[in-house]
């Protein structure tokens, strides 16, 4: 069906669309409903873990094991929200405040995409290419999301106005992969996409290293050019939410105290 008519809209759970549509920013001529595809809400936990692009946060929330994906699909709305929304959903709306993002950025995870010529994989940082830009050609459909396991040592932290069913002012994800020895970083909400902290990473891999990736609470010097350098990797804007100035300091605190936190789980 996209083949033919590439123009249609796709819609899952239509917690982004509807509201669009509802306040009339778009009115899209035809629209083409996946909610009945169950291929498309598969969830598998092995080695690696793939979810559908259909799978609700709540579907994840029940399967999942990766710490930072898990975390992040608790902070996801409301338990209505996360009933319905998709993690395609957000990988298409491609928002530096979805939730889900970070975490897979951190996990380097690839997103499956499919058209009627095939299938190909792209890696979730490239995949985002500016706020609802997604790397999407004509007559594509996201079908997935793979990453590798991780171990336990992840985190997730998300600062914004209140506690709950809010969107982010800033957000973070850091995972600490002992079994292959990497570090991943990626910021949420500080920049036109979600932002990988590479100098933070490179940083923590050597420290880490240097350790034999022992578990242990990390020295006060090695927090502070963690959360140092996760900062100056943010490239945040003052909007309605906050400026830019408090976007980079919740940023380095939230780089410490994940730090903190997954190092105790190594």
């Amino acid at each position: 069906m996209l083949a033919r008519t590439p123009d249609t809209t796709v819609v899952a759970g239509g917690t982004d669309l509807m509201v669009a549509m509802n306040f009339g920013r778009i009115r899209p001529e035809r629209l083409m409903s996946l909610r009945r595809v169950a291929e498309m809400r598969t969830i598998e936990v092995g080695s690696d873990t793939y979810v559908g692009a259909g799978a609700t946060f709540t579907q994840m929330l029940g399967t999942i094991e990766d710490p930072a994906m898990v975390l992040a699909a608790k902070t996801v709305g409301s338990p209505p929200i996360r009933n319905a929304g998709t993690l395609g959903g957000n990988l298409a709306t491609c928002s530096p405040a979805g939730d889900a993002l970070p975490p897979l950025a951190a996990l380097d995870a690839s997103v499956v995409i499919a058209s009627a010529a095939g299938e190909r994989q792209v890696k979730v940082s490239a995949f985002m290419l500016g706020p609802k830009q997604p790397d999407l050609r004509p007559g594509e459909l996201i079908v997935g999301v793979r990453w590798r396991r991780a171990g336990l040592a992840q985190a997730f932290l998300k600062a914004g106005t209140r506690n709950a069913m809010v969107i982010a002012v800033a957000s973070l994800a850091l995972v600490l992969d002992k079994e292959r020895r990497r570090v991943g970083v990626a910021l949420g909400s500080v920049g036109p996409t979600v932002i990988r902290a590479m100098a933070a990473e490179l940083f923590a891999q050597s420290w880490l290293e240097d350790r034999d990736w022992r578990p242990g609470t990390p020295t006060q010097a090695a927090l502070d050019r963690f959360a140092s350098l996760a900062a100056e990797s943010a490239r945040p804007i003052d909007d309605v939410r906050g400026s830019a100035l408090y976007r980079r300091h919740v940023v380095a605190l939230m780089a410490r105290r994940a730090l903190e936190r997954t190092c105790a789980s190594l």
